[in-house]
């Protein structure tokens, strides 16, 4: 594979000037074209040690503006990111529509070095690997342009330009002599490498291999590359939305035949005062000792709550509220998004709330609205909304495996229910901020919100990530529900260490309990243990 890379490609001095300042032009005016567009262009810089990749960053960004041009490097994990699942730190790092995001490493560093080093096998390697092709493409699909390079060299050129940097004070190499394993074992870091590269190449998303000795060649090769890239996306015409059938089967006429999971629910089901009370009372007592006894095992909670207007969401969400330690907890109430939230894809505002670990988020609707209301109204065109499905399964995958606990409620209430609190807050001063003109339209939608509700429970209530079915017609009962299903749930949660649900394995943590000796010397040797 890495051939191509090791041919002795250079560039002369004069050349370099001649082309350089050609470049710089064409560039800065790619990038003017870009900001006007609703494409986020992401760069993802990795290779062999000592290539040069803080040079090409360093290049770039003078070479463009970098007012719309943000540099991340993911070396060390931060205690903010250790505390979060592993691609929190990847979402933060997406460029609004119309910007550039340059990556050292990104998502493949840490999957390389944890294989290399002989802290996780080849199958687990391979799982990681499945799930970095999912996001890309889901990235991709939401109109993102990414553009990966791997600047290789050989061996021997890499010996060289380590003996030049070993001089020079300022160089990163330097200051960090533990990468000098990357150098002495050049053949089994390059057997990673071709697993990963080969391993996630995609026609959508591909590699571009960069031979790295020439520092000329190599840079004007990422200059001409991203230039072509951005022009070639600028040209191209919003493909047509496929044409897809319906997720759902289509079902004979008769009320019987047209049954929802929402019509099997008893909504008279109700509790007397004196039970509220107590029950009440128990709860919340055995929810604020949950809260912290999860505090104290670094296990972060998150909540969903979804339902109809009305239904009942707030109610229960100050229960919990009120119970638990203002300081263990934040309330996320998800609105229409901002126009720093639409240039972004729709699920980067919901990371951006992900708790560290130990706490409690608790989302007053959700992600959930790209199915919902976005399907309904028609904010989300048809193929956005139905391949959200597999995304938030996804999404919902990577939060268990990393430990959290998460929930899902509905709150379901009647139709003539419904009515009767609309009506309520209409007549009541301090509940009229509660209704508006959209409760009103989206009511007259009901059938059509029954559909999508239902399709939502059946694609989305996961092993990993159930849907709770709440009976809400009486306030009191659909409160309890929702307290003793936290309680019961995190209680549960609490006894036993996460397990990955997803299918994908873990390629990113050190665990020694299944890292032998004998695995790391094989692993070093460029050879597989599975």
């Amino acid at each position: 594979m890495f051939e191509s890379t090791k041919v002795g490609r250079s560039v002369s001095k004069d050349d370099f000037k001649e082309q350089q300042e050609d470049l710089r032009t064409q560039l800065l005016l790619a990038q003017r074209d870009l900001k006007d567009s609703d494409i986020p262009v992401v760069v993802l810089i990795s290779g062999v040690e000592a290539a040069g990749k803080g040079e090409v960053v360093n290049r770039l960004n003078e070479w463009l503006d970098t007012r719309g041009v943000q540099t991340f490097a993911f070396w060390d994990e931060t205690d903010e990111e250790r505390a979060r699942p592993r691609y929190w730190r990847f979402w933060r790092s997406m460029p609004p529509r119309g910007e550039i995001s340059i990556l050292f490493g990104g998502w493949y560093q840490t999957p390389i070095e944890h294989r290399f080093q002989g802290h996780c096998s080849d199958a687990e390697l391979d799982g990681e690997l499945n799930r970095i092709v999912d996001f890309e493409h889901m990235l991709i699909q939401d109109g993102a342009l990414i553009l990966k390079f791997w600047f290789h060299m050989s061996e021997e050129d890499q010996k060289a330009r380590l003996k030049e940097l070993s001089r020079d004070d300022k160089s990163r190499w330097k200051m960090l002599p533990d990468k000098s394993k990357f150098s002495e074992q050049y053949a089994a870091f390059e057997q990673v490498a071709e697993r990963v590269i080969r391993h996630t190449d995609r026609g959508d998303c591909p590699w571009y291999l960069v031979e790295a000795e020439d520092r000329r060649y190599r840079d004007l090769t990422v200059g001409k590359t991203l230039l072509h890239a951005i022009r070639s996306r600028l040209r191209e015409t919003p493909p047509d939305e496929p044409k897809t059938s319906g997720g759902s089967p289509e079902l004979p006429s008769g009320a019987n035949a047209q049954i929802t999971l929402l019509d099997q629910l008893d909504l008279s089901l109700a509790l007397d005062k004196d039970t509220y009370k107590a029950e009440m009372k128990r709860l919340q007592t055995e929810i604020n000792e949950l809260a912290w006894s999860a505090y104290n095992q670094k296990r972060s909670t998150v909540l969903v709550f979804e339902g109809v207007d009305a239904g009942g969401k707030g109610g229960a969400i100050r229960r919990i509220t009120t119970a638990v330690d203002a300081r263990l907890y934040r309330a996320i109430p998800v609105a229409a998004p901002t126009d720093e939230e639409k240039s972004h894809h729709y699920l980067w505002r919901f990371w951006r709330h992900i708790p560290r670990a130990g706490y409690i988020t608790l989302y007053d609707r959700s992600w959930y609205g790209r199915v919902l209301v976005e399907r309904v109204e028609g904010f989300a065109g048809d193929a956005e909304w139905r391949r959200a499905y597999s995304e938030i399964n996804r999404f919902e995958e990577q939060l268990v495996d990393s430990g959290v606990i998460l929930l899902k409620f509905w709150i379901h209430i009647s139709q003539d229910e419904q009515l009767r609190r609309f009506k309520d807050r209409e007549s009541v001063p301090y509940k009229q901020y509660k209704i508006t003109d959209d409760d009103w339209r989206n009511r007259e939608k009901w059938p059509q919100y029954k559909d999508a509700i239902n399709e939502m429970v059946v694609r989305t209530s996961t092993k990993h990530a159930a849907w709770t079915l709440v009976e809400g017609n009486d306030k009191p009962y659909a409160r309890i529900k929702v307290l003793k299903t936290v309680c019961d749930t995190v209680r549960e949660a609490l006894k036993h260490a996460p397990e990955p649900t997803s299918g994908y394995l873990p390629c990113g943590e050190k665990r020694p309990e299944q890292t032998k000796p004998e695995q790391t010397k094989k692993a070093s040797n460029g050879k597989s243990e599975s």
